[in-house]
């Protein structure tokens, strides 16, 4: 994955948020995933997800982690304020050093997908489309219309909490 960063100069990922939940993940110390806001008894959070995507997740064992995307314009935000969930997103910018610790997880989809696998740093070089995230390509082709949509969904697992000194800024979504 080093490389990867490298080459495309990733130094950031991001964190999408309903813009009151923010007073949470300051009381918190950072961001916590839904199993640990569980865990730790906070119940004042609005979620971005529905019921059924918080069984999907617990179900595949994702509720364990934090969902991040490598670009502010994950397609799973679209869907969340066209149904309403979140009324004030916003998209937290996270360090990309959190890439290099251990247990961090990628998927090629939508983690919660039924057919979702879990890729390791190395995995992920290989089975997520980083050139046409990253590179200038040209958007109006059909095949690389498809794997931009494609690849936007892929998702970066941050295990548990990710402390609030990673959080380097913010932004309306």
């Amino acid at each position: 994955m080093r490389e990867v960063i490298q080459k495309y100069g990733i130094q950031h990922v991001w964190h999408f948020t309903e813009k009151s939940n923010c007073r949470s993940i300051r009381e918190n110390g950072g961001l916590c995933s839904l199993r640990e806001l569980r865990q730790r008894g906070v119940t004042e959070f609005i979620p971005g997800g529905n019921e059924w995507s918080h069984d999907a997740d617990r179900y595949k064992d994702v509720d364990q982690y934090i969902h991040l995307a490598f670009l502010d314009n994950h397609p799973m935000l679209y869907c969340i304020k066209r149904e309403g969930r979140i009324k004030e997103p916003v998209w937290l910018q996270i360090d990309s050093s959190i890439l290099f610790e251990e247990n961090v997880f990628f998927t090629n989809k939508v983690s919660n997908a039924n057919d979702a696998i879990l890729l390791s740093s190395e995995e992920a070089r290989q089975a997520i489309d980083f050139e046409v995230l990253f590179a200038r390509t040209d958007w109006t082709d059909p095949d690389i219309k498809a794997r931009r949509k494609a690849a936007m969904k892929s998702e970066i697992l941050y295990p548990k909490f990710i402390h609030i000194s990673k959080i380097k800024g913010w932004k309306d979504g």
